[in-house]
């Protein structure tokens, strides 16, 4: 079963946030058929998502705070307490024997990244554009001068 396909509405069209992505969503329904068929590293393919999804926040982090987020916008804010509910679960699954959490947690984790990616990361690669933001080298055109520093989702409509 697939959770979540790749799809048009939930590419960016920014080749280095819709690659993360495409791992994303690979690896949330690896987790998924794994879990379905009784696999053995259920747990193991869980920690995997988990390592990625660290990293895939951090990095769309690093570009918010390179172009004038403040560090404790609502984008990042939702990152953590993704984060925050991920490792609770597997805290949960691990001590508790709570194994029906990651049943549940998968189909609500594809649904909150699909609207995630179409809106705060949309949001998010528009402002990296506004700004003349170039991911891959770091390089800002046009910086956020910090009295004007963003702690919403970064659209033009979010404060």
């Amino acid at each position: 079963m697939t959770l979540l396909a790749w799809n048009d509405q939930i590419a960016n069209n920014h080749p280095q946030m819709d690659q993360t992505h495409q791992e994303f969503v690979v690896l949330l329904n690896e987790l998924e058929a794994a879990r379905l068929d009784g696999a053995p590293d259920v747990l193991a393919r869980y920690d995997a998502l988990v390592e990625h999804t660290v990293e895939h926040f951090a990095q769309e982090d690093r570009w918010m705070a390179a172009t004038g987020f403040t560090p404790e916008n609502c984008h990042s804010n939702q990152h953590k307490q993704v984060l925050d509910l991920l490792r609770e679960v597997r805290r949960r699954v691990v001590e508790e024997g709570q194994e029906e959490l990651i049943p549940r947690l998968l189909p609500e984790l594809a649904q909150w990244f699909e609207q995630h990616a179409q809106m705060m990361d949309a949001a998010l690669v528009f402002h990296m554009g506004e700004v003349g933001y170039d991911a891959a080298s770091g390089r800002i055109d046009r910086p956020v001068q910090p009295e004007a520093a963003i702690s919403g989702c970064g659209g033009s409509t979010c404060a």
